[in-house]
């Protein structure tokens, strides 16, 4: 059973749009170190990072998919295909992730990372609109 956050279009809208914008703020002041060449901080702001997109977004969406999105399906399975696109929508977030991971503790933070952080918001922003337009009746 998912929280009654996540039934609620607006209140669901609301969480996606604050770790949204978490991330978003995280992902400039990344970049602007990197542009800055300010080492002194970008080990921490880039663990900081990381550990958003795992805490926040991953965990968001584990959540969804072991409560919010059963009951979506149970209510009307012809959402099937898009709940499996949801679902595959997740995982490349934490492919993703997960490749951020492996880079920073092979080579630390370099440039090669920073587009992966910005695909991630890009797939973060296109999956909460398509989640949320296919997902909650007109509320």
């Amino acid at each position: 059973m998912s929280g009654p956050s996540l039934r609620k279009k607006h209140s669901h809208h609301s969480i996606h749009d604050g770790i949204y914008t978490e991330a978003r703020d995280l992902t400039k002041v990344l970049k602007e170190l990197a542009q800055g060449n300010k080492q002194e901080n970008i080990n921490e702001i880039c663990d900081a990072l990381i550990e958003h997109w795992e805490t926040r977004t991953l965990a968001h969406a584990q959540s969804e998919e072991e409560g919010f999105f059963a009951e979506r399906l149970k209510e009307q399975p012809d959402l099937y295909e898009t709940i499996i696109k949801l679902k595959r929508d997740h995982q490349i977030l934490e492919l993703i992730v997960n490749y951020i991971k492996e880079h920073r503790e092979r080579e630390g933070v370099t440039d090669v990372i920073l587009p992966y952080f910005e695909a991630l918001l890009v797939v973060f922003e296109l999956h909460n609109h398509e989640e949320e337009n296919s997902l909650f009746n007109k509320e």
